[in-house]
């Protein structure tokens, strides 16, 4: 039997980060791997899906892909006009994602690989494509069992929850969590104490609702792409302050937890400091999170 395993291809968030300063960590837009007995699948297509395809081509194991998508901005799905499989025909590759219908779906892909913005488009794909009912409330894939919810994030934006291997795997790229506590708070003034008693309220459900989306996931990748200086200045543009990740994911009862959608300003020696960060607040309330930097060509065994 094939072993099981999550393989991170791409962890940066916005925009690609080919600098030397980068490099440990990784350069390319989100793409995660997870295989799991030989079923395949592939939850976003930013830069990263482009050697994930490489590499496809190079084993020729897998013929049957899934790909999840979160949504359609270019770094989620900035590597598909140079996915490799797309143009074999012996590929069968499913795509599910947000949108009104499998047809939206599709044009929202074919839109970005029409001229005057790349001169290929997907009607050169020969591989088999097909869509997936984006009705469907949660899909099986071989034993993967999936569901999603929405993000915080401009525009539909989807998590995913992928149970497999007596196993919760939670996919969270982009996703600003806490953001009506913040909203709230610097708010207030001009409220009643009336007023603000129904916000609280409303906070507390939010949260609480926040917490059990995630609530005693085995791994969370989850969006951390901000320190609390760069959220000052970028609230409400869809991403976390990781400080608000690592307490959330404590308060849920995470048991492993993966940054993720590093912020491409940053570089390897500040994502360093940031896990640093991170650890001490884990340290700092007792809790046994375990917390670790996604990197390009980092392997999780699933077995």
């Amino acid at each position: 039997m094939a072993k099981s395993y999550i393989r991170f291809w791409g962890v940066r968030g916005s925009y690609s980060a080919p600098f030397k300063r980068c490099l440990d960590t990784g350069g390319n837009t989100p793409c995660v791997e997870i295989n799991v007995d030989g079923h395949l699948l592939i939850c976003d297509a930013g830069s990263g899906i482009i050697p994930l395809g490489h590499q496809l081509i190079a084993e020729d194991k897998n013929r049957e892909l899934l790909i999840l998508l979160t949504h359609f901005h270019w770094d989620h799905i900035s590597g598909l006009p140079f996915f490799a499989p797309a143009f074999h025909p012996k590929y069968n590759i499913n795509f599910f994602g947000p949108g009104e219908s499998k047809e939206i779906v599709k044009k929202y892909i074919d839109d970005q690989m029409k001229a005057p913005y790349f001169p290929v488009g997907t009607e050169e794909w020969v591989a088999n494509i097909s869509y997936i009912d984006t009705k469907k409330k949660s899909i099986t894939y071989g034993p993967m069992e999936i569901s999603y919810y929405s993000a915080y994030h401009p525009g539909i934006t989807y998590g995913y929850k992928i149970n497999v291997k007596n196993k919760c795997i939670v996919y969270i790229p982009d996703n600003e969590c806490l953001s009506l506590d913040k909203e709230i708070r610097e708010n207030s003034e001009g409220f009643n104490n009336e007023e603000i008693d129904i916000l609280e309220e409303m906070n507390r459900e939010e949260y609480k609702a926040e917490v059990n989306t995630i609530a005693d996931a085995d791994i969370l990748i989850h969006d951390a792409q901000y320190t609390p200086e760069d959220y000052k200045m970028k609230k409400g543009w869809g991403h976390s302050c990781y400080t608000d990740v690592i307490n959330m994911a404590i308060d849920a009862k995470v048991k492993k937890l993966f940054l993720f959608s590093h912020d491409p300003s940053n570089d390897d020696e500040m994502i360093l400091k940031i896990h640093e960060g991170a650890k001490k607040i884990i340290k700092d309330r007792n809790s046994s999170l375990e917390c670790f930097v996604s990197k390009e060509s980092l392997e999780v065994s699933l077995d």
